[in-house]
Parts: C-alpha cells; sequence; structure tokens
C-alpha cells in the first residue's frame, strides 16, 4: 500500500502541475488521494507564507495572512493525521502494527509530511537554480542546496521504506500522534477567550 517512491513522484508531479493550474488533482486511489491532499495542504501553506512576507503588506494584510496560516496548518495537521489513521486501519485487520515491537519515534503521516515540505523546497530551489538574470553567484548557490535537498529527501523516503517494511514484518510499530493544536480553539487559546469574556 505505502511507497515512498511513489508518494516522492506524486508530490513532485502535482507540485509542478499546481503551478501551472492550480485546480486540485485526485490521486489514483483513495491512499494516493489522502496523499495528495495533505500535500496540496503544505502547497496552499507555503504560498500564504510568502504573502505574509511581502514588502509593504499592511497590518491589516498580515493579521488576514496570518489567519490564513492559521486555518491551513489546522487542516494540514488534520490531513497529516488521517494519514496514518488509514494505515492503521489497513494494518489492523493484518494484527499490526506488533504491540510488543519497538515503537518509533515518528509516524508514517509525520515522515510523508516531512517529504512534502522538501518537494516544495526542492520545486522553488530549481526554479531559483534556474531563474535568468539572477545575481552573480545565485545559482551556484541554489544547485549546492538543492543537492542538499535531494539527499536529504532520498534519505528520509528510504527511512519511510524501511519503517513500513519494519512494521509489516512485526518488528517496528508507530502510533497516531495527536497535534492537539490549541490556538485556533477558542476555549484553550487565552487569547481568545479573554477577549471574548470582555465583549461579551
Amino acid at each position: 500500500m505505502l511507497s515512498a517512491p511513489e508518494i516522492v513522484e506524486v508530490h513532485d508531479r502535482l507540485t509542478s502541475v499546481w503551478h501551472q493550474d492550480p485546480a486540485f488533482d485526485e490521486g489514483a486511489s483513495a491512499w494516493l488521494t489522502a496523499v495528495a491532499r495533505q500535500h496540496r495542504a503544505n502547497f496552499d501553506l507555503w504560498h500564504i507564507e510568502d504573502e505574509a512576507r511581502t514588502p509593504g503588506a499592511s497590518d491589516a494584510e498580515l493579521a488576514e495572512v496570518k489567519r490564513r496560516v492559521d486555518s491551513t496548518n489546522q487542516r494540514r495537521n488534520d490531513l497529516t493525521e488521517e494519514l496514518d489513521r488509514i494505515l492503521l486501519a489497513y494494518l489492523d485487520p493484518q494484527l499490526l502494527p506488533a504491540a510488543d515491537a519497538p515503537l518509533h519515534s515518528e509516524s508514517p503521516g509525520l515522515i510523508i509530511d516531512r517529504l512534502s515540505i522538501l518537494a516544495l523546497k526542492i520545486y522553488h530551489t530549481r526554479d531559483e537554480a534556474e531563474r535568468p538574470q539572477a545575481p552573480p553567484g545565485h545559482t551556484e548557490r541554489n544547485q549546492s542546496r538543492l543537492a542538499i535537498l535531494e539527499e536529504q529527501r532520498a534519505e528520509l523516503a528510504a527511512c519511510l521504506g524501511n519503517l513500513w517494511h519494519e512494521t509489516l514484518g512485526g518488528t517496528r510499530r508507530f502510533k497516531l500522534y495527536r497535534q492537539l493544536k490549541m490556538y485556533n480553539d477558542p476555549t484553550l487559546n487565552p487569547a481568545i477567550y479573554r477577549k471574548l469574556a470582555t465583549d461579551s
């Protein structure tokens, strides 16, 4: 079910496609659609955060962008958890992950999230390396950064593949790590509930 090279390919293909046409592209299966949706949240978050760094943006514009960052980041985290739920539901009939296997510190969903971000970094770094009329040294600097990013992604994808292989073999287990974000919850964020109390 889980193929690290396939996930990397989906990330790269959709990153390129969405920069040309922002319409959402479903995956070839329910699993790959879930991977694509999680990657889309990172894609959207990347570009919203770019807006926050626009020179001359007004305070009102920055506040609006910050709210979009928060809601999109919440979606990203929810979809990351959903990846792990899908994998655990797939494993459950096989009595996996093995309860007595060593626990891995990071779930597949969290690794896929990191791979998604690396895909975006690789795309934009390559774009910078190929930018016409760039200042002196810009191309070389970004080519060097690109080599590092690609090495890191290859290693991380291998780690994901190993974790899945070991989980299927019963020698490693993972669990769903809930993010339990507090900042969007009006009952848990003091800045929100104190403001609501003074306004009422």
